[in-house]
């Protein structure tokens, strides 16, 4: 057993080496779909090998790599324990991934992660690549995939032969296994790895020959998903591979093997810590209760069971003493019982392994009862050994002795009294009872189980004589690890019961024949559970309804794609739908499956038993009714990974997706109208902290849900949720499912709230995981004693404790008894208000404690929690009135977005002849120019004292469906700086990507689905879309809609607005503001707003500041509040044009007209806070807010002046490697009124193909150097036109364009650098770059394109672009390409190991550079500000002022398409200087064409 660390760097120094001596192989990576087993997921990589041996590639060396995602619960220990003693399969290991203090006693408590392997495809060994065995060819693996490591120690020699281990400096012995079990948080990845090369003797076949062999020792030897883990494996396997610990030595992995400097950084983990032998001498046991105290533990042990909660007592001190002296077993103590076995009830969640309690007799047992019986109804593994009197002290008035037999009644699934310890009884007897007691526990029904221990005197280790011969008989299990009894169970396969199969059958035809079918997932208490609902909901496509318990309703997102969404849609909100009368009649449904007995929510149990009857399937694997409405038709007793395995096997239809539709609709209204008021809320309430708990959750943590309140709000208010960092899993998954789940639990056997705080700390120790508890306040304190478990903090992660406390019961409040009960009587019987001190609760058990008041704070604290070290109680200051007040608000809200989406949903019904449901297809889509002469200044926009005549410019845009049309003016707003060039260039854009896109029919009444839609549909990230293009783009969607179903978009979205009454009251509650300017007289400005609240308007907003003494603005306001009255709101806007002082000069005239606010009043940003204290005057921002850094349209205003355009010019696109000149295509199209466009496929892309000349494979490199390829676009230019050109490249193309700015000068006016590179400085970097690219290149050919291209943007370069919604679009366009061995070679000669360095051209450049990158690509963006450095841009001559470096927002490394449009107008602006430049050298600017807005 050795330390284990993080490999960062390289083994070998590639100096020394000739080009042809470095051979680097590139590992090509295809990814399976995910399974629902570990053993599938071998199935499904077995077939894939067969496969291939069908199909072998036909290249003499090459590494493949087959993967699969699996469950993600922890399985690598126990395969690695599995593995037979003697083998001839070398390596084999287990490393953990335990970094917190790890100890062998982690290897039995908890779920420990790590990885498992088996196998080596690969070696390395001192610079020496051995697939399969030892050579001495010099190759190397080269690899982009983050997922795929390797493992090994570095400084020894190891002899693989002998198994020997030297220590030898500069040494190191590395291997890829060929059979991987890589265990992440909310995923696993099984891997097998094929490595064949003819020079080092393992031909293909042979290498398959290994990896057949392999496979065959490791599903031999394998731990079946459905077998319970038991200790005894991990401990028998430390036994039998006579481990020994090696503090000198130091196992390594890392991310491939590179080539470079030797070097690396450690983070320590351990590889299987020691674990002495074990050596039980029951012979030197002091007396006979010493001697069953310790048989007792240890078959415990052995039985599985780690963990020992201790309560302190003298008559249970044997069991104690034994317990504590067990070195591998865990114990905790506590004084209180109760908490102590809420605590055991915790773990056993946690685990899935029960947990032992111990305790004296008396009153101690009874303690006991809450959880007992939380434990038995809610399924959960308890064994509780209680100490008694021994027979002769009962019934007779002996001190703390009641009667303990059959204590807890029919809670306990097995109930045994042990006699008192004699050497008169075999002891074998205590080990079967042991054994039979266990196996009560954890067979279905699971359950606590109860044994009875009477002792007599002494207590303590005392020597007492006994004899010896009551050990007879356990020689065998004495030289063993195994517990005495082994019970096995023969589970009877579905597929051989034939009364069971044709049951099932019945089941899946009622699914097959289903018309609107549900998914309803109850709590589940097993990630693999999670995780096999997720694919049977993927599968089913019905939509699902998640409880909180369930995992999946605070749900990880992942980036994946719209399609795969689309698979599973979560009604997520259907408890406050349900408010609803409309809704609870339309949600009819004919068959519900179930998975997982409870419900918390009590609308959606009534909405279920109303659709009675139905077929009602309830999935659960105990026998016991869990039916309070008495509908469940099909009780099917089964995991639910055994019925989704069924049900996946069968063939589904999948009916009419209108149900769907319709429930997504709703759903999506009433979840964002509950999510408005939330968050427009001020105050932190109840509701908002549930809604906003998934904050502090990651994929390392765990939740635990308190009762009552705490629970309801969490189910109802709940929010999934996205992870900052791209996960393995989002990765893995992006094509297959749409999210993740995450492990949730609560005590809901009773639904007590006792207990609850002790349960949370045992569920982190069990689950090993970063635990978010969320209790209320009276839970808190029903359970203040947990305080003491939680400060012991034994082999646990730190967890975080959120206390909502509103000083009382808060459900009472929500409940009909508050309506008719006294306050008085509310407050004492049903509140029981407090004021106890939370903060001096924790301060007296020394924890961390912090109070929250406000929504910020609350967001600070839960972040700060999760990252630190100690454990925290977060206590967030309610009321119980006012949370009663605002979840009344919420309801009312709630139920009226649900009636208005029935409202907009039967507006909304697609033609019954739409052949595409509830999609329609945009057609076609146009605009035209329209120009409006105006009476007077725009009022947005300064005064213009040298015109008497002013116009406003715009857009007609016209969008075509299927069987209609609609338009809607697109207007340039000047206060967003767009002009009419801005808008066309963005128009053209959309024109070009829209046409053929679908539109849902239910789109309207998604509200911000809209900028959903554009992003996941378009592509556009939508902060770079202009104000007023996105809302033209919108209503001319919405209008069209509402004319394809022959209505107009009031009706549409306001379908009840023929009733007069709440038409009425709907324009009261509405402030409809008008805008004026205040140019004229005060009198003429008054009188034109008393027109205008004539008119209706409700509000009016006076522009000010356009005078030149604030003191004539104030007349205006002062006459206009005079003659409108008190009731209308006033407000001003100076558009930042006063200085601070004339500021306050108009507020104090101005004070006391009651202004509802005055918007932007001063000119500098810093000044406002200081006018607000002073003039005591409401301010509004909007300037400051859009010059905000974080605005991308504000950052790119920094460059040229956007009023002016060249007209004439011509701008060359080079696509990167993969591209094509089509990718260019939507930016050309927007750019194409201000240039000449042009785009080609590079040599060996798209159409363009490669004569081969010959097979000297050196001559066809020189033909495709970076040089040639540059001559053959000079030609082309040449050919195009006789002026200079403007280059805009990306990536490969970025360097192409590069190296010809730098070059031809004479002919290049500019270039523009997307994510490009000026080349390697480094000679040994360049040399393996030489030989990475050369080794990709022979993989596109033996390997084919696909597969290249799934390795390819594996890569961390690529991650931005995997979590773009185009990303399968885009790997699909990528891998159309005539030319295979074109596009190979291309990438072999164009490799930046061979083109020549530019660094130091860069220093003499004569054209102008605009380099672009963007803001997630890190590599890239150090690229660029050396370039930056380089060129010089601070020196003082014409060119050096052109040179510009922007990072654009949002996007990776593949920026213009992942973000477009700012591309579009950078590209724009930067023609545009290039022409004024040249145009002002030479005196003419006539063919300027100036824009005026």
């Amino acid at each position: 057993m050795v330390n284990g660390a993080r490999f960062h760097g390289s083994v070998t120094d590639a100096t020394g080496l000739e080009d042809d001596d470095l051979v680097v192989e590139t590992c090509i990576t295809r990814t399976l779909p995910p399974a629902l087993t570990l053993e599938h997921g071998l199935q499904s990589i077995t077939q894939a090998v067969e496969e291939l041996k069908f199909n072998p590639p036909c290249a003499s060396s090459g590494v493949l790599r087959f993967q699969v995602a699996v469950p993600p619960s922890a399985k690598a220990l126990n395969w690695f324990c599995s593995q037979p003693e003697s083998s001839a399969v070398f390596p084999m290991f287990f490393l953990s991934k335990e970094t917190i203090s790890p100890t062998c006693k982690s290897l039995y408590l908890n779920k420990v992660r790590g990885v498992f392997g088996i196998g080596a495809a690969i070696s390395f060994t001192n610079s020496i690549c051995i697939p399969g065995g030892l050579s001495s060819t010099k190759r190397f693996l080269s690899n982009d995939s983050v997922l795929m490591s390797t493992y090994g120690f570095l400084d020894i020699n190891f002899n693989t032969d002998l198994s020997s281990v030297k220590h030898k400096a500069g040494s190191f012995y590395f291997f890829i296994p060929l059979i991987e079990l890589d265990e992440h948080e909310d995923i696993s990845i099984l891997a097998a790895t094929l490595a064949w090369s003819d020079s080092c003797l393992c031909t293909f076949e042979q290498a398959i020959h290994s990896y057949e062999s392999v496979l065959y020792q490791a599903t031999s030897h394998f731990w079946p998903t459905t077998e319970r883990c038991h200790s005894e494996r991990v401990r028998a396997a430390i036994r039998k591979l006579n481990v020994v610990e090696d503090n000198t030595v130091q196992m390594a992995y890392t991310n491939g093997i590179l080539l470079g400097r030797r070097d690396f950084e450690a983070h320590t983990m351990e590889l299987l810590d020691h674990a002495s032998e074990m050596a039980y001498t029951i012979q030197d046991r002091a007396n006979i209760n010493a001697v069953w105290a310790s048989l007792i533990v240890e078959e415990c042990f052995r039985l599985g069971l780690t963990y020992f909660c201790v309560a302190p007592g003298s008559r249970s001190s044997p069991l104690a003493l034994a317990a504590s002296a067990h070195p591998l077993v865990t114990c905790i103590s506590c004084f209180d019982e109760r908490s102590l076995a809420f605590h055991a009830i915790g773990y056993a969640r946690g685990s899935q392994k029960a947990a032992v309690i111990i305790t004296t007799s008396g009153t101690a047992v009874s303690n006991l009862f809450p959880a007992v019986v939380e434990a038995s109804e809610d399924f959960v593994p308890l064994l509780v050994l209680s100490a008694d009197r021994p027979p002769e002290l009962q019934d007779c008035g002996a001190n703390q002795s009641i009667n303990q037999v059959n204590h807890f009644g029919s809670f306990i699934r097995f109930f045994f009294s042990l006699p008192p310890p004699t050497d008169q009884i075999p002891a074998r007897m205590v080990l079967t009872t042991l054994d039979s007691a266990v196996h009560w526990a954890t067979s279905s029904p699971i359950g606590p189980v109860h044994i009875n221990c009477p002792f007599r005197e002494p207590l303590d280790d005392c020597p007492q004589n006994w004899k010896s011969s009551c050990l007879e008989g356990l020689d065998t299990w004495r030289s063993n690890t195994e517990p005495f009894t082994k019970y096995i169970i023969v589970q009877h396969s579905y597929l051989c019961n034939t009364a069971t199969r044709g049951q099932m059958e019945e089941v899946l035809e009622k699914i097959r024949r289903v018309n609107k079918g549900l998914l309803v997932v109850g709590a589940i208490s097993a990630e693999d559970e999670v995780w096999a609902v997720l694919l049977m909901a993927k599968y089913l496509q019905w939509p699902v309804v998640a409880d909180i318990l369930s995992g999946i309703r605070l749900r990880e997102l992942l980036s994946s794609s719209p399609e795969v969404e689309e698979n599973i849609l979560f009604v997520d909100y259907l408890d406050h739908a349900l408010l609803s009368d409309s809704v609870r009649d339309l949600v009819q449904c004919d068959v519900i499956v179930q998975i997982g007995s409870r419900i918390t929510s009590n609308r959606i149990s009534q909405m279920l038993e109303k659709c009675f009857p139905c077929s009602y399937i309830l999935v659960d694997n105990h026998p016991h009714r869990h039916d309070p409405s008495h509908f469940v038709t099909h009780r099917i007793q089964s995991s639910t990974i055994e019925f989704a395995n069924i049900l996946m096997k069968a063939q589904i239809p999948h009916r009419s997706r209108k149900w769907h539709y319709y429930l997504q609709a709703l759903n999506m209204m009433v979840g964002q109208e509950i999510s408005f008021h939330l968050s427009v809320e001020h105050s932190l309430s109840e509701p908002y902290i549930a809604h906003v708990i998934s904050e502090a959750l990651s994929a390392e943590s765990a939740l635990f849900i308190g009762n009552s309140m705490v629970i309801r709000d969490a189910d109802m208010y709940g929010c999934n949720w996205t992870s900052d960092n791209h996960s393995v899993a989002d990765m893995m998954l992006k094509t297959e499912l749409p999210c993740t789940g995450i492990l949730v639990a609560g005590n809901r056997g009773a639904s007590g709230i006792d207990g609850l705080l002790s349960t949370a700390i045992g569920f982190a120790v069990g689950c090993n995981k970063r635990v978010l508890c969320v209790v209320g306040d009276i839970s808190f304190l029903h359970d203040t004693n947990g305080l003491a478990i939680l400060k012991q903090r034994m082999l646990r992660k730190p967890m975080t404790i959120l206390v909502i406390n509103n000083r009382g019961g808060a459900i009472f409040s929500l409940l009909p008894v508050a309506d008719r009960t006294d306050p008085r009587v509310l407050n004492q019987y049903f509140y029981t208000s407090h004021n106890i001190s939370i903060h001096r609760l924790c301060e007296a058990h020394g924890v961390k404690h912090l109070e929250v008041k406000t929504k910020m704070e609350l967001h600070e604290a839960l972040i700060s929690s999760q990252k630190g070290d100690t454990d925290c109680i977060i206590e967030v200051e309610s009321s119980i009135d006012s949370n009663a007040t605002f979840h009344s608000y919420i309801r009312k809200f709630a139920c009226r977005a649900a009636e208005h989406a029935l409202g907009v949903i039967s507006k909304l019904s697609p033609p019954e002849s739409m052949s595409q449901g509830c999609h329609c297809k945009i057609q076609s889509i146009s605009y035209s120019v329209y120009r409006i002469q105006l009476c007077a200044p725009p009022t947005s926009s300064a005064l213009y004292h040298d015109r008497t005549v002013f116009y406003r410019e715009g857009f007609i845009l016209s969008l075509t469906l299927e069987d209609g049309s609609i338009g809607k003016q697109v207007a340039p707003l000047e206060i967003s700086q767009e002009n009419l060039l801005d808008v066309e260039e963005q128009l053209r854009f959309l024109f070009h990507v829209m046409k053929g896109v679908t539109i849902n029919y239910f789109l309207p009444m998604l509200k911000s689905s809209f900028s959903s839609w554009i992003w996941k549909t378009l592509g556009i990230p939508v902060c770079s879309l202009f104000p007023s293009v996105r809302c033209g783009l919108e209503m001319a969607i919405l209008n069209a809609i509402a004319m394809s179903h022959g209505s107009s978009l009031l009706n549409i979205l306001y379908p009840l607005r023929e009733r007069n009454e709440e038409k009425s009251e709907n324009l009261a509650s509405i402030r409809i503001c008008a805008l004026i300017d205040s140019s004229g007289t005060p009198e003429e400005v008054a009188r034109i707003a008393v027109d205008l609240v004539e008119e209706g308007f409700t509000a009016i907003k006076i522009k000010v500041a356009r005078r030149a003494d604030p003191v004539e603005d104030a007349a205006v306001i002062q006459e206009v509040r005079k003659k409108v009255g008190c009731h209308i709101d006033l407000r001003v806007d100076a558009n930042r044009n006063w200085t601070y002082e004339q500021a306050i000069k108009f507020g104090f005239l101005v004070k006391d007209y009651n202004l509802q606010y005055i918007e932007e009043p001063v000119q500098h940003e810093s000044d406002i806070i200081r006018y607000c204290e002073e003039s005591g005057l409401p301010v509004a921002l909007d300037e400051t807010i859009d010059n905000c850094p974080e605005n991308p349209l504000n950052m790119l205003v920094k460059y040229n002046h956007h009023q002016i355009v060249a007209l004439g010019s011509t701008i060359l696109f080079l696509h990167g490697f993969l591209g094509t000149n089509e990718e260019w295509v939507p930016i050309m199209h927007a750019i194409s009124g201000s240039a000449r466009c042009i785009s080609v496929d590079l040599p060996g892309h798209g159409a363009t193909k490669i004569k081969n000349c010959g097979d000297d494979k050196a001559a066809l490199r020189s033909l495709l150097s970076i040089e040639i390829i540059a001559d053959l676009l000079l030609k082309l230019i040449e050919h195009v036109t006789p002026d200079e050109v403007t280059l805009v490249g990306y990536s490969m193309g970025a360097r192409i364009a590069l190296y010809m700015a730098l070059k031809f000068s004479d002919k290049i006016e500019g270039a523009v650098i997307l994510s490009g590179s000026p080349g390697l400085e480094d000679a040994v970097a360049r040399k393996i770059r030489r030989a990475k690219d050369d080794s990709k290149a022979r993989s596109i050919v033996t390997h084919g394109l696909q597969l290249f291209l799934n390795t390819w943007y594996s890569g961390g370069l690529w991650k931005s672009l995997r979590s773009h919604p185009y990303f399968n679009h885009i790997v699909v366009r990528r891998s159309v390409h005539d030319d295979l061995q074109g596009l190979a070679k291309v990438l072999s000669g164009l490799s930046p190991g061979r083109q020549p360095s530019l660094w130091e051209d860069l220093k003499h450049c004569k054209v102008p550079l605009m380099l672009v990158v963007g803001e997630k690509d890190e590599k890239f963006k150090r690229v660029a500000q050396k370039m930056w450095h380089e060129i010089g841009h601070d020196r003082d001559d014409a060119v050096s002022k052109l040179h510009q470096m922007v990072v654009v927002p949002s996007c990776g490394h593949a920026v213009h398409l992942e973000n477009p449009l700012p591309i579009i107008r950078l590209v724009r602006q930067f023609m545009t200087s290039l022409r004024s430049v040249k145009l002002q050298e030479k005196g003419n600017v006539r063919d300027l064409l100036i824009y005026n807005q």
